[in-house]
């Protein structure tokens, strides 16, 4: 072993960690391997050739940290394959102030850049509480991701890590190269990131990235955007939280989920526009879930939330799950869905086989519309709770994105509705069974129940007949459903129950909820329109929720004027009408998209 030269807990000449030498070429398997990823992993299956373990691994930095070291202002670079520009090895702390790191040397290690950060720009391992505040950040290699936190629990699914943990905030990292994420965990590692600005290009190269041994991670603010194939802006094979962040897929899914493990976003903006298809992966989607039986992830249920928020899916199904069981959890987040199919849950077979395709999809005071096709070996359970309206119908005759015929048939959909949640039907429908309270508006449908067709009345539970509002094209989020007509009704098994009608004020009905404006127009004027369609004339108030509120106003009478010059965003605001002749007051989230 070479001898070390030593400045305050720093090793500046190449050195090897772990005497065993990389004794494999790993070759990137993601979409040369069954059963692999459609995302972001790039792993091969577990026990594949390419498979390694941490006591194969030889780790070298151009630059490493043993002791308790703070350093300020410093540069960091490596242009050796297989080489960290800095590498922290150490159970002490370590503060690094305003770096600047720049990574380069293509490395074929694959899954030893993937498991355990051979290449990174910058590698935290050995228990080290690690303190990153600003800098920047730049990777142009294979293999290299920007900041990497390594548990070193060998990569094993479910366990513990050895306490390493690094905490990461206003700082910039590019990345360019393939199996090059943004933030990286795994092994059982923590990453604590804060308003990061995190770009990246490569294949299977998330903004935020995790992989074997997972993790726990936790951002707060910030942009992280994945311009790759097969790069989600968020991938997990981890725990994962994101609150208040900017996130955006230009190519790829949205966010992606592989098996027992899970994703919360609170107050995040995400738009995906998944263009590429990858890997075995036979759907386009935002929101995917599945289990690709690498070993990358145990199997179990995956979990995926939302409060709050927006969520712009442009291309193909907003969630797709696939050989996996997965709980869905909404609430109050505001849905866009561009595509023209209008799918708003996929639940089928994909391209990997081994496990059901089960989903439960629980929505709270949530806004939502277009199809749940539910294929003929799959099962969904349906909860609408709180103020909650869908507006949609049921499917099982499916065809994935590449033209096979997946089902002809629907499989298990369950419904339970609270009593001040609805479902307007936009097509014939048919579940395996419907409970609970609430109302159901047929809008013209029928909706089977096991063997039994409703037209009209309970379609089971003590669930009444009425209408609803609701958009069958669009849809928002904190917005309250809005009985208009209720019926009392007792639940028979017959399709022609009697029912006794009821009237009350009317709701004040909106127009214009979700716009777009061009901010290339706005450049030179300002833009003006109506949101009031109906109101008999209600005073009109707001209240800017998120965005710039200084670039929109709303008029008493319903005008919204977007101000000459705003910027590209998303802007939320509340309007109230108040009550006037026979219009009860009513409130309406209202978004105005400039781009």
């Amino acid at each position: 072993m070479r001898t070390k030269k030593l400045l305050s807990g720093i090793m500046v000449a190449a050195m090897v960690i772990t005497a065993p030498t990389l004794t494999t070429n790993f070759a990137f398997a993601e979409d040369s391997q069954m059963g692999t990823p459609p995302g972001d992993s790039g792993s091969s299956m577990g026990g594949a050739p390419g498979s390694s373990s941490s006591s194969d691994i030889s780790w070298a930095g151009a630059t490493e940290i043993t002791s308790a070291t703070t350093t300020s202002g410093q540069t960091y670079t490596s242009t050796t394959a297989d080489q960290n520009a800095l590498l922290i090895n150490t159970s002490d702390a370590v503060t690094i102030t305003n770096p600047t790191v720049t990574k380069s040397g293509d490395s074929d290690g694959g899954d030893n850049c993937n498991f355990y950060g051979i290449n990174s720009g910058v590698l935290v391992k050995g228990g080290s509480t690690t303190t990153i505040t600003g800098g920047t950040f730049e990777a142009t290699a294979k293999g290299a991701n920007g900041v990497f936190s390594y548990g070193g629990n060998g990569g094993t699914n479910g366990a513990a890590g050895d306490g390493t943990k690094v905490v990461i905030s206003d700082a910039t990292i590019t990345t360019t190269g393939d199996n090059g994420g943004g933030i990286m965990t795994t092994g059982g590692g923590e990453m604590v990131a804060s308003n990061l600005n995190v770009t990246t290009s490569g294949q299977s190269s998330a903004a935020i990235r995790t992989d074997r041994g997972g993790g726990t991670v936790s951002v707060t603010g910030g942009t992280y955007t994945s311009n790759g194939q097969g790069s989600p802006a968020i991938y997990s094979t981890a725990d994962i939280s994101v609150s208040g962040a900017t996130l955006v897929s230009t190519k790829s899914e949205g966010v992606c989920i592989e098996g027992q493990n899970s994703i919360a976003l609170t107050n995040c903006n995400l738009t995906a526009t998944n263009n590429a298809l990858n890997g075995n992966a036979q759907f386009y989607d935002t929101i995917m879930i599945y289990q690709s039986q690498s070993g990358d992830a145990a199997d179990g249920t995956s979990s995926f939330s939302m409060t709050g928020g927006t969520l712009t899916s442009n291309k193909g199904d907003v969630f797709h799950v696939t050989n996996t069981t997965a709980i869905i959890t909404l609430n109050g987040a505001t849905i866009y869905n561009n595509d023209s199919d209008n799918v708003l849950l996929s639940v089928c077979d994909d391209g990997w086989s081994g496990a059901s395709n089960i989903a439960t999809l629980n929505a709270t005071n949530q806004t939502m519309c277009g199809v749940l096709q539910v294929g003929s070996d799959s099962t969904l359970n349906l909860n609408l709770a709180g103020t909650t309206v869908y507006t949609g119908k049921t499917d099982g005759n499916i065809t994935n994105d590449k033209s096979t015929s997946i089902s002809t048939s629907l499989g298990t959909v369950n419904v339970t509705m609270s009593d001040t949640a609805g479902w307007k039907l936009t097509g014939d429908c048919t579940v395996s069974s419907i409970s609970g309270t609430g109302t159901i508006d047929y809008n013209g449908h029928t909706l089977t129940v096991g063997s039994t067709a409703y037209t009209s009345g309970s379609p089971g539970g003590s669930i009444v007949e009425g209408t609803l509002t609701g958009s069958e094209t669009s849809t928002g989020g904190n917005t309250t459903a809005t009985t208009t007509t209720t019926t009392t009704t007792t639940a028979t098994s017959s399709a022609t129950t009697a029912t006794t009608s009821a009237t009350s004020l009317k709701a004040v009905t909106f127009k214009n909820v979700n716009k777009t404006v061009k901010e290339k127009k706005l450049q030179k004027k300002a833009v003006s329109y109506s949101i009031i369609k109906e109101s008999d004339g209600g005073k009109v108030t707001y209240k800017v929720k998120s965005g710039n509120k200084k670039s929109v106003k709303v008029s008493k009478k319903g005008k919204v004027t977007v101000k000459k010059g705003t910027k590209k965003g998303m802007i939320k605001l509340k309007v109230t009408v108040a009550k006037k002749g026979d219009y009860k007051k009513t409130s309406k989230v209202i978004k105005v998209k400039v781009k």
